[in-house]
């Protein structure tokens, strides 16, 4: 594990996060490797939004954006990392993801999976994605039911 340098966590601020947070940040002690945090808000198809009457200035997705980042921002605070190791974009969770691994030379990603039924089951559609075009480690943490 020592070739473990850079370290991307993929949060998703669900409760399970704390689970997979604890994960990356025991394998960053361990190999002394640098941690960086990355949100994806997905873009939202406002032709789902029904008869749901928003403002015309209203922008849901800054609206979830600002949010993001404010979480980031606890989250990056609590865990020491430095504001330009904390990322949130807007768009496909695995794209954004990817160009993050590339562009910052990630060794591991580090996502939570859910372990239900058969790969893409299993690790969810981002990490299943993550995993078949990366060019890094993928390190999916079992989440156990938050009761």
């Amino acid at each position: 594990m020592d070739e473990y340098r850079h370290l991307l966590l993929a949060v998703d601020f669900t409760a399970e996060t704390d689970q997979v947070v604890e994960r990356a940040v025991g394998l960053r002690a361990k190999c002394g490797a640098k941690l960086s945090l990355v949100h994806v808000v997905e873009y939202i198809p406002m032709a789902y939004s029904g008869d749901l009457s928003l403002p015309d200035d209203f922008n849901l997705e800054q609206e979830l954006l600002d949010v993001a980042r404010k979480r980031m921002d606890a989250l990056g605070e609590r865990l020491g990392v430095k504001e330009g190791d904390r990322y949130v974009a807007l768009g496909s969770p695995s794209r954004e993801i990817l160009r993050i691994v590339r562009e910052h030379h990630v060794d591991v990603v580090v996502v939570g999976s859910h372990g239900r039924h058969g790969v893409s089951l299993l690790l969810g559609s981002t990490a299943s994605s993550v995993l078949h075009h990366a060019e890094c480690d993928l390190l999916a943490v079992r989440i156990k039911e938050v009761t």
